[in-house]
């Protein structure tokens, strides 16, 4: 039996993990006064932009412990598990990877797999969802891993910054451009394939619109489209409403408020989309 673990910024759906049996490891969102898991549970989408908007200084983001992935991982063996597909965000952007490589080398007569697909947010997550997929259906190591492999090739996340101030404060930007954005008024689109990160400036909200829809465009047929968003639904459905036409299925998919651990780092207002290409 393969099992598919993966970190709380995967962004899936609740009702996915259960479908699918997926282990979801929770991350940490630090304020100053607290450290709170990144379950849903311990702190909800709204309060955390809530304490956000008024924590200083801002919250930070750690991975799990290695001691819970170890368990995590012992705790899967233990049930039957024969091997273990461990797919997490890039390294690029948070420690989770690594800590999930340490805790799979210290079960070294184990069959773990830790997996970067270079992604974050649901992009990791559809990763996810299309590897999970493919075990429940009973499809060998080999095969699930190729799946996952593929999917992330053709994976393309694209998100629209309101600014540039919390990537700033979280240490994710240099100092200088973020003040060259700040005093420009740039609106940056941030964009993620394969573990590489991009920026592409715009000026004014409409720009950053249109500027999503002209990369959608050019993307071609897609297999999958989901939209991702930092508390700010009616950016996201304004989204939705302008790009209709490149939905492969309109009835079915994603539309995500981001894992505070994300949002900590990016603020309030991001709006974009995860998209799988044919």
């Amino acid at each position: 039996m393969i099992k598919i673990v993966t970190d709380s910024t995967c962004d899936l759906p609740p009702e996915v993990i259960q479908k699918y049996g997926i282990t979801v490891v929770p991350c940490y969102i630090n304020f100053p006064e607290k450290s709170y898991l990144d379950d849903g549970i311990e702190m909800s989408r709204a309060l955390f932009y809530e304490k956000l908007a008024h924590s200083n200084p801002s919250p930070t983001t750690s991975a799990p412990a290695l001691g819970t992935f170890t368990q995590i991982y012992r705790d899967l063996l233990a049930k039957g598990a024969s091997t273990i597909l461990s797919i997490h965000i890039s390294p690029q952007l948070s420690g989770v990877y690594n800590v999930a490589v340490l805790a799979a080398e210290a079960l070294e007569n184990a069959s773990i797999h830790p997996y970067d697909p270079g992604q974050l947010s649901l992009g990791t997550g559809l990763v996810v969802e299309a590897a999970a997929k493919a075990a429940q259906e009973g499809k060998s190591f080999d095969e699930v891993s190729a799946i996952a492999c593929d999917v992330a090739r053709r994976t393309h996340t694209f998100a629209a910054v309101d600014t540039l101030t919390y990537l700033q404060r979280s240490g994710r930007l240099s100092h200088i451009k973020a003040s060259i954005g700040s005093l420009l008024q740039i609106k940056p689109i941030l964009q993620m394939n394969q573990g590489k990160i991009s920026m592409l400036a715009t000026r004014t909200f409409s720009g950053a619109v249109s500027r999503l829809l002209d990369i959608l465009k050019s993307l071609g047929p897609l297999e999958q489209l989901a939209l991702v968003h930092t508390n700010a639904p009616d950016r996201a459905r304004l989204l939705y409403d302008k790009s209709q036409p490149y939905f492969p299925n309109p009835q079915e998919f994603y539309t995500v408020d981001v894992t505070p651990i994300l949002g900590s780092h990016l603020g309030p207002g991001v709006f974009g989309f995860v998209a799988v290409t044919v």
